[in-house]
């Protein structure tokens, strides 16, 4: 056989083989274009916002919004770990985590998170961004004052004045005694919403400054207050004259304190107070803060006795010491002779 022939038919024989395999076994042959798998595209937090959600009592939700970044490949398996770290003892109080999922469009993506912590003082909010269970990305934010998140039964648009022209809480002399004085105390409240407010009322209460002993107490219903407008609300108390009180007042709704402001009333002419300063020791007497219709006749009796106890002469009577005397003269002369 010619051996030009031979290698011809063998080189033949083996681009068909080649060819065979190339069809029945797929991947043999690399594609020239193939770059190896294809890399996730990038990701990352662009921004954390925060806002208050519903309360209670007790706790607060915060509604956290996560912006994602993604651009270049599709990204799979996408998450979001959100955390609540307290401020004061570090510990970690809620930690939520949501799933974003796959990725395929260049932009931004928002993740919403929801955290219930106490309804005090502030948390650290930290937030992680997972891909397929690989930290990418973190990020930060700090909250405080929590306790400024009320539930709906303590929001309200009407509360004290602050303001030095109108204060919170007022007083003037109604009527002056030689024992007692009546006192017109009145406060001052401001509707700053949009609506009016009818379903209000004051408690004045009237603390001895010293003793803190409730000298006298009163409510007074609010009334109507418009919105934008300013209500001042008075009522009568009585107390024990010579001394200085600290004026509370409450501002209530159904039961529910919603505000309160404290002012003071000197009626010591030696000794004043205000709202700021520490208290010191006084004199005090009790029976002034006692209901003017007290019977005192367990009193006078208790006097009477005492009285009785203390006219009388304790030990032996005279006639017996005129006695005892005599005897220890007799004794003595006996004992001389």
């Amino acid at each position: 056989m010619d051996r030009n022939a031979l290698l011809a038919g063998g080189a033949i024989g083996i681009v068909a083989i080649a060819l065979v395999t190339a069809l029945v076994v797929p991947g043999v042959l690399a594609d020239p274009t193939d770059d190896g798998p294809v890399r996730p595209g990038r990701i990352s937090v662009s921004e954390v916002t925060i806002a208050a959600g519903a309360a209670t009592g007790e706790t607060a939700t915060l509604d956290i919004e996560t912006r994602i970044e993604h651009g270049g490949n599709p990204t799979d398996n996408v998450s979001v770990l959100v955390r609540a770290i307290d401020e004061e003892s570090g510990l970690r109080m809620a930690t939520e985590q949501v799933s974003v999922g796959n990725l395929t469009r260049d932009g931004e993506v928002t993740a919403g998170t929801n955290l219930t912590v106490p309804r005090e003082g502030g948390y650290d909010i930290d937030v992680i961004l997972y891909r397929n269970a690989e930290r990418v990305d973190t990020a930060q934010q700090r909250i405080r004052g929590v306790e400024a998140i009320k539930p709906p039964y303590l929001r309200t648009n009407t509360e004290f004045t602050e303001s030095e022209a109108l204060p919170p809480v007022s007083f003037s002399i109604a009527e002056a005694g030689d024992n007692r004085s009546t006192l017109d105390v009145g406060a001052t409240l401001t509707n700053t919403g949009d609506t009016p407010t009818d379903d209000l009322s004051v408690r004045f209460v009237l603390r001895q400054a010293e003793s803190n002993i409730v000298a006298s107490q009163s409510t007074v219903d609010v009334g109507e207050v418009g919105p934008g407008r300013t209500a001042t609300v008075e009522t009568p108390v009585t107390v024990p004259n010579d001394y200085n009180y600290y004026i509370d007042a409450v501002l209530v709704r159904d039961g529910v304190v919603i505000d309160t402001a404290r002012g003071a009333a000197n009626l010591n002419p030696t000794r004043t107070i205000s709202v700021n300063e520490t208290t010191e020791e006084v004199e005090l007497e009790v029976s002034d803060f006692e209901d003017s219709d007290t019977t005192s006749g367990d009193d006078d009796y208790r006097t009477e006795e005492s009285g009785a106890t203390q006219t009388g002469t304790p030990g032996f009577g005279p006639v017996v010491a005129l006695v005892a005397l005599c005897a220890s003269v007799l004794a003595l002369r006996r004992w001389r002779q």
